[in-house]
């Protein structure tokens, strides 16, 4: 299995014959394009795209991507229907508690704190929950998506009934855990063997580097990578 962090909370995941892209915000995505990997690079191959929620800054690309490959998309269930009526024809909708097979893994939505709506024509368009994903590979260790999120107590349930390996955190504050509480979070309800954070450095108001969880998150293995570099796990 391979992971690619694409800035912000966006990850490519290959896996068997699979190429999942996870909240594909590239355009706009400051340190996605300051790296200088070609979007299309990014999305090479892509068989499935899977959203956690229903923010432009993690729908992002969807649409143009997944017109032009085909690929799946996986998201909660308005979501999902809100983007095929955008012209998405391929959609795999669900919702927290459901789990949906896609072959070389599969795909548990789960809770998160957080809002979901979009703007049209000035005012927000409510595009159902907003969720955690875990990935559960054949191959692979099993990921943890948190999405955009609160701490939150269940989040015991969720290490009790997937037990992840790897955890992709939001850290930026503001709109979701800050350094302080990610940190807490990793600590009190999870055994990660590897911790990314994620949803930093990416607008002025966020957090804009990982320097205050690594800080925080002494007792876990937290590894920060460059945008576009394949980490094998």
């Amino acid at each position: 299995m391979k992971l690619v962090w694409l800035g912000h909370s966006a990850f490519r995941i290959e896996t068997g014959s699979s190429v999942l892209l996870i909240d594909p915000f590239l355009t706009g995505n400051g340190v996605f394009e300051a790296s200088g990997m070609p979007a299309d690079e990014a999305s090479a191959g892509v068989t499935q795209i899977a959203l956690t929620h229903g923010h432009d800054d993690h729908i992002g690309d969807t649409v143009a991507i997944a017109k032009k490959t085909g690929a799946k998309v996986i998201a909660p269930y308005e979501l999902a229907m809100y983007l095929n009526a955008q012209g998405v024809e391929n959609v795999d909708p669900g919702n927290p508690g459901g789990t949906l097979d896609q072959g070389d893994y599969d795909i548990s939505f789960v809770r998160a704190c957080h809002s979901a709506a979009t703007m049209v024509d000035g005012k927000p368009i409510y595009l159902g929950a907003a969720c955690g994903l875990v990935v559960r590979a054949k191959e692979g260790p099993t990921i943890y998506h948190m999405g955009d999120t609160e701490i939150f107590s269940d989040m015991a349930l969720i290490n009790e009934i997937f037990a992840p390996k790897i955890g992709l955190v939001p850290i930026g504050d503001r709109f979701t855990m800050g350094a302080r509480t990610a940190a807490m979070a990793c600590e009190k309800y999870f055994k990660f063997d590897t911790v990314i954070p994620i949803h930093y450095g990416t607008f002025p108001i966020i957090d804009q580097t990982a320097d205050k969880f690594l800080a925080a998150a002494t007792g876990q293995n937290v590894v920060v990578p460059k945008v576009g570099e394949a980490l094998e796990l």
